[in-house]
């Protein structure tokens, strides 16, 4: 995969303490990774570096809105993003990402590129169930939620139906009342 460049941090050059990067993530973001899961997304990213002597720290804070399908109905709809997390960045012998919030580059690296980091926070953000907010609050009018109404089991309503059972239990139920 191609790297983007305006995700590519050049360290060395920075001086000791914080810097701040921001970063506005659309559409065309994902499209580089061939994620089609997001109809279109607006999501801002805040990164807060902070290069120490022997290592780097980087604080992801990611707000925003991905527009995506419904699980229930395929309705388009705008999910709400928002979540943060923390990478440690190390220098090793040899490069290691096995950690899920440590990385380990060579002593000789003088650039991170973050914009995995950023697809894969952004694409975790989202809930794994989607449901479109008009189905939560019953707002959503829609024919996949009224045929799914419609072939739905119904509660029995009254007691009448419930003593349409085999006449041989009622010989059992019996046995239990008895006590």
């Amino acid at each position: 995969m191609k790297l983007l460049k305006e995700f590519t941090i050049p360290f060395v050059g920075l001086k000791q303490g914080k810097h701040h990067f921001e970063y506005e993530i659309d559409k065309a973001f994902f499209e580089h990774f061939e994620y089609e899961e997001f109809n279109d997304s607006s999501v801002k990213v805040d990164v807060q570096f902070d290069k120490k002597t022997t290592l780097l720290e980087l604080n992801f804070k990611i707000t925003g809105t991905v527009n995506i399908n419904c699980d229930l109905t395929n309705e388009a709809y705008d999910q709400e993003i928002l979540n943060e997390f923390d990478l440690v960045v190390k220098f090793g012998e040899e490069f290691n990402d096995e950690e899920i919030d440590i990385l380990v580059l060579t002593h000789g690296e003088y650039e991170i590129n973050i914009q995995q980091y950023i697809y894969e926070y952004i694409v975790l953000s989202v809930p794994t169930k989607r449901i479109h907010p008009g189905v939560k609050d019953g707002t959503l009018n829609s024919d996949i939620l009224e045929k799914l109404e419609e072939l739905s089991p119904k509660l029995k309503e009254n007691k009448e139906e419930e003593e349409e059972t085999d006449p041989r239990w009622n010989t059992l139920k019996k046995l239990l009342t008895d006590k």
